[in-house]
Order: structure tokens, then C-alpha cells, then sequence
């Protein structure tokens, strides 16, 4: 298999996760850009090193303009960085505008992206009944600076869309948990709770090299659900 030069921003804990595990999914690191250094000249062409794509994890401050510049410089870019959001539909214009491609998401598990179409069916069969109601909680770690996370957002828009109704959300932060999200469904004498619970932050890194991979020769903005939908097997 040949290697497929990436190149990575951000080298916090994302980053150095993506490092260790790209050559053993058949990509060779070309770049290891972090906006937090202070020797960071920017993101060019010149500073991707011929990367077919890059793979970036930084800062909700730093995204929009990480995003810009893969655009301009021809890169194809796979974003992980949330708490960036309201500024997507331009950010996606502009890199359509380039003939560039980008594709972003909250939570680059697969396990996820299957999660969240099975709490959309689980929330349109419960919306056809009386007597329950929803209730999302997440759990990460201390650190984690956005609350609720965008995946808990994500998901409670799918339950939303599905019932019809808002759903109120619960974050926890606390010492290390990597990442854990849970979908309630409550009646007076029964319950349900559809539970994903990321073990180690290296599903995050998985899951984005397989995006990687996907992305590159595309063109346009795409999630984590175009993935899944491709008519080919899902592999890293």
C-alpha cells in the first residue's frame, strides 16, 4: 500500500495520538504544524510539505484560519476541532470557492457515527409513544474545555429531529474520561439507555485517519456520514 503523506496541526495530545498511529495505517507524517509553538510560521503550501491531506486538531480560536489556508494551498483537510461552528457555512463556502475539500466533525469515532444513527431510530420509534421522555448526559475530561461537546450537541439535534421536541443535556467534567456519551429514554416503569464510551483517545485518531484516507481526491465540505455512506467497506 503506498503511504499517503498527512500533515498534522496541532501536536497536542490529538496530534501526538495521530503521529504514533499514521504509519501503521499506511500514511507517512510530512508535517507536524502547532499554532501553540512559538517557531509556527503558519500553514502554507510550502510549511504542508507536499501533504495530500491534512488532519488538524487545535483550537476553536485557530480552526477558521488552519481551514483557510489548506484551502488556499490546495490541501484537503479533515478537522477535528469543535466550538468553531458558527462560522461553518462560510468557511464551507470559501473552500468550495477554492475547488478545495473539507470534512469536519465532532467526534471522529466510527463507533459514533453508527451511534447517531442508531439513537435517530431509536428516538422515531419513542417519539410514537406516550410517557417517555429524553434526556442526554456526557461525561469528558477535566480539561475539556467546550460544554455541552459538540458530539452531545450532534446528538441531541438527531434525538431532537427525531422526537420533535428539545432535549436537555448534562455535562460532566472529571479527571480523565476520554469521552462518554449517553441517551435516556425514561417512562414511569421502564427505561432505556443507549450508551457509547470511548476507551482511549486513540479511536478519535483512528476514526480521523480513516476520514483522511476517504477525503482524499474529493471535492466539497463532507461529515462523518458521508463516510459511512460510501458504497465501499469503511477501513483504516
Amino acid at each position: 500500500m503506498t503511504e499517503i503523506p498527512v500533515a498534522l496541526i496541532g501536536m497536542g495530545k490529538m496530534g501526538r495520538a495521530l503521529a504514533s498511529l499514521a504509519p501503521e495505517r499506511g500514511f507517512k507524517v510530512v508535517a507536524a504544524l502547532d499554532p501553540a509553538q512559538k517557531d509556527f510560521r503558519g500553514v502554507t503550501k510550502e510549511s504542508l510539505a507536499g501533504a495530500q491531506v491534512a488532519i488538524e486538531f487545535t483550537t476553536p480560536e485557530a480552526a477558521p484560519d488552519n481551514i483557510r489556508a489548506c484551502a488556499a494551498a490546495g490541501c484537503p483537510i479533515v478537522v477535528g476541532t469543535t466550538g468553531w461552528y458558527a462560522r461553518l457555512d462560510e468557511l464551507s463556502k470559501e473552500v468550495q470557492q477554492h475547488g478545495g475539500a473539507m470534512l469536519s466533525a465532532p467526534n471522529f469515532s466510527v463507533g459514533v457515527a453508527v451511534f447517531d444513527r442508531v439513537v435517530a431510530e431509536a428516538a422515531r420509534l419513542f417519539g410514537n409513544l406516550d410517557g417517555f421522555d429524553a434526556h442526554l448526559v456526557e461525561t469528558h475530561h477535566a480539561a475539556k474545555k467546550d460544554a455541552p461537546s459538540g458530539t452531545a450537541g450532534a446528538l441531541a439535534h438527531t434525538a431532537e429531529a427525531a422526537l420533535g421536541r428539545a432535549i436537555p443535556i448534562t455535562s460532566i467534567r472529571t479527571g480523565s474520561v476520554p469521552g462518554t456519551h449517553e441517551v435516556i429514554f425514561d417512562a414511569p416503569f421502564e427505561q432505556v439507555r443507549l450508551v457509547h464510551e470511548a476507551r482511549d483517545r486513540r479511536v478519535f485518531a483512528e476514526g480521523a485517519l480513516v476520514a483522511a484516507r476517504w477525503l482524499v481526491g474529493r471535492r466539497g465540505t463532507f461529515t462523518m456520514r458521508d463516510v459511512l455512506s460510501s458504497d465501499k467497506k469503511v477501513a483504516s
